[in-house]
């Protein structure tokens, strides 16, 4: 699959391993795992094959949320993103990094 970042600060992190916008600061075991994640999506062929990674636990989101799909860096932080379907290949747009516990409060 291609991989596309929706935001400036998830390209940094994935190719810098840090960004410059304060705002979005991590911790240096969670920007290893956030790019392990993103190579696992890369390799794949299609989004049907991320339900062979257990780890992952990719599934579509719902509600408010609606069109996006996740899957998780650890227990804390799920990336969220669009898949689309480009010809023959499949392109993921990284939309946000999330950690779950501000999201469920």
């Amino acid at each position: 699959m291609e991989i596309k970042f929706d935001k400036k600060y998830l390209e940094e992190l994935y190719y810098i391993g840090k960004t410059t916008d304060k705002k979005y600061r991590f911790q240096p075991q969670i920007v290893a795992k956030y790019r392990k994640t993103v190579d696992t999506l890369e390799s794949v062929v299609g989004v049907e094959d991320l339900f062979r990674y257990n780890g992952l636990r990719y599934e579509t989101l719902h509600g408010d949320k609606e069109g996006l799909e996740s899957v998780r860096v650890n227990n804390q932080y799920r990336i969220e993103f669009k898949t689309t379907k480009v010809v023959s290949e499949t392109v993921v747009m990284i939309c946000n990094i999330v950690e779950l516990s501000k999201h469920y409060k």
